[in-house]
């Protein structure tokens, strides 16, 4: 698979079927290996090891209901209360993240209504905090720490 900008972790492969796969430790099971699940499961990696993110607080390709049809949001962190405090939409390397991205991420927070969104195709990494009374978006320099999320 594609270098990404992320660390480089080791991960559990599988051939089934003649397709390559990866075992998701959040879904418990081998998903198929797409450049999407890559820079997915890359990322929530980066989370845990790097940013303190504690792996029972992550879930992926979360279900949610948004206008009369079932969508999937691919990652979506919570706080030990269970409340939902950051939103993360992953595109594959290639493509390009645009504002499209975000409204994309932005209608799914219309579900969850978390103070964090985070858009990433694995190259490049774009978080922002949601200040709801303004409704804008402030783009951080960087993805706070679990510590730090408020």
């Amino acid at each position: 698979m594609q270098k990404l900008n992320l660390p480089r972790y080791d991960f559990k492969f599988s051939d089934e079927g003649g397709r390559r796969t990866i075992f998701d430790p959040f879904r418990k099971k081998y998903v198929l290996l797409t450049p999407e699940e890559w820079v997915r499961q890359s990322f929530v990696r980066y989370l845990t090891e790097e940013k303190d993110y504690p792996a029972s607080l992550i879930m992926t390709e979360q279900a949610l209901h948004l206008n009369r049809m079932i969508k999937r949001c691919d990652v979506i962190v919570h706080k030990p209360a269970g409340n939902p405090v950051l939103l993360i939409e992953c595109k594959a390397p290639g493509v390009q993240i645009t504002g499209d991205s975000f409204d994309q991420v932005s209608r799914y927070n219309i579900v969850f209504r978390v103070k964090y969104l985070m858009v990433t195709n694995g190259l490049k990494h774009y978080c922002c905090r949601v200040d709801f009374e303004s409704r804008q978006l402030e783009f951080l320099n960087d993805l706070p720490c679990y510590g730090e999320l408020d």
